[in-house]
């Protein structure tokens, strides 16, 4: 099994390209590396600014939001609109306001802390719903918040290549059930996976 999807050189590359001026971004980044705490990465945050700058959502809501560093690439792209974040953990969810408070975002984010599935259910027209919490769980979460998705929401979920593993160790628990998450939105959805990081699922309704 290999320790990364795309050659080593060619992600350093893209990583060099992606330069960033950001001073609260390299905090979040500092953060992450020095508490081992899993982010989905500058290249990852590009995607997903990118996403909503296209697509200017009224409402995002993330399953699994950590410390705000996902949260705070969609904000930078909104002209309006709001992300819901929610974490089971509080440290997390708390940690999550003051970064987004230094950055000016915080009235247009909402903290929620617990179950993010049961929390996603309460919103409706759900502009893009961003998955990143456990693994285990990613077929559940789709199943359960499909419906609350609008006409033309978009589902992004992170780590659904899962180290290679999904290929690699088929037999895993969590590569089980990735493989019938990913099978399922492209069953479902119009959908594509970019080898970005550890994988990221873009998809939308089938029209």
């Amino acid at each position: 099994m290999f320790d990364y999807i795309i050659n080593p050189k060619v992600e350093s590359y893209i990583k060099n390209l992606s330069v960033e001026e950001d001073p609260l971004i390299k905090e979040m980044e500092e953060y992450a590396r020095k508490n081992d705490f899993p982010i989905i990465g500058r290249e990852g945050g590009r995607v997903l600014h990118l996403i909503a700058k296209i697509k200017n959502p009224e409402l995002i809501v993330e399953v699994g939001s950590g410390f705000g560093y996902s949260a705070y690439w969609f904000l930078k792209a909104l002209k309006k609109g709001k992300v819901v974040l929610t974490d089971y953990q509080e440290k997390n969810i708390k940690l999550a306001r003051q970064f987004l408070d230094k950055g000016g975002f915080r009235d247009r984010a909402e903290f929620r802390v617990g179950d993010g599935i049961k929390i996603g259910k309460e919103y409706k027209n759900i502009d893009i719903l961003f998955l990143d919490l456990e693994k285990a769980r990613y077929l559940e979460a789709i199943k359960e918040l499909e419906n609350n998705l609008s006409d033309d929401g978009i589902v992004i979920a992170d780590n659904v290549l899962f180290q290679g593993k999904v290929i690699f160790e088929p037999e895993n628990r969590k590569s089980k059930i990735l493989r019938e998450f990913n099978s399922y939105m492209f069953e479902k959805f119009f959908s594509v996976i970019l080898p970005v990081r550890d994988g990221i699922l873009i998809a939308c309704k089938k029209s």
